[in-house]
């Protein structure tokens, strides 16, 4: 696997950095410590070394949302310990593959998705985390659980002990108008953490939040926001071919 470009190093950096930042200063402003939320660095529009530099900088969590892909990033980078995070539509007929490479998933939208991942990782020894992917938007180009089969799911996922729910995952609509976009996403990431603090109990250790992208992170984390996930801005200025 080649390295990349001092020039490529330098943006990254910057770009990473800058986006720390942004984080930090969003949680503050919430009234929250910035260790209280954590990036994952959305790799699907890049290339094995530049995952390679970004853990070199220090981020370990990436994020991937086709099966082909993660294996072949999970076999490369191996030996430098990512943490991979399953960001895509999960099919059942792919999830031991994705099962056996990403330690955690965001996109469980079902009871028989959850039974069909803990039946895998018992079959592998595998633990794994998981949020449950909630549609608050009527958007038929994304998925997720109808909110009012949640609390049914969270009561048959705690007989669960190789998938962990650890929360809910929500994501703002794709809209036009990027100011009513915005608003969208601010209303998702009301009710998602609405929904989270309702069920808090039927979740072991609290409910983590994932939400929020590169154009609305600031806006989930305002939300509560324990996870962002953030891809085109940590890659501004690089070429197309990295």
């Amino acid at each position: 696997m080649r390295s990349c470009d001092v020039h490529t190093q330098a943006l990254l950096q910057t770009n990473l950095t800058r986006i720390q930042q942004r984080i930090a200063q969003c949680a503050t402003a919430a009234g929250r410590t910035p260790q209280s939320v954590q990036l994952v660095a959305v790799t699907k529009t890049v290339s094995a070394a530049v995952c390679g530099e970004l853990l070199a900088l220090g981020q370990r969590d990436l994020g991937e949302n086709r099966a082909d892909v993660l294996e072949s990033k999970h076999a490369l980078l191996a030996h430098l310990h990512p943490r991979w995070h399953w960001i895509g539509h999960l099919q059942r007929n792919k999830a031991r593959r994705v099962l056996m490479c990403a330690e955690v998933l965001h996109s469980i939208d079902s009871l028989r998705l959850l039974e069909a991942c803990e039946r895998i990782c018992a079959d592998e020894g595998l633990q794994r985390a998981a949020f449950i992917q909630l549609k608050l938007w009527p958007e038929e180009t994304k998925g997720g659980l109808d909110p009012g089969e949640l609390q049914e799911l969270l009561v048959a996922a705690r007989e669960a002990t190789r998938v962990r729910v650890i929360g809910l995952m929500a994501m703002g609509p794709l809209l036009d108008d990027a100011e009513a976009a915005r608003r969208a996403a601010d209303e998702v990431f009301a009710r998602c953490a609405a929904l989270g603090a309702a069920q808090e109990a039927l979740f072991s250790g609290g409910c983590q939040l994932s939400m929020g992208m590169s154009g609305d992170y600031d806006l989930a984390i305002a939300r509560g926001a324990h996870w962002v996930r953030v891809g085109s801005a940590l890659y501004e200025g690089l070429k197309e071919s990295e």
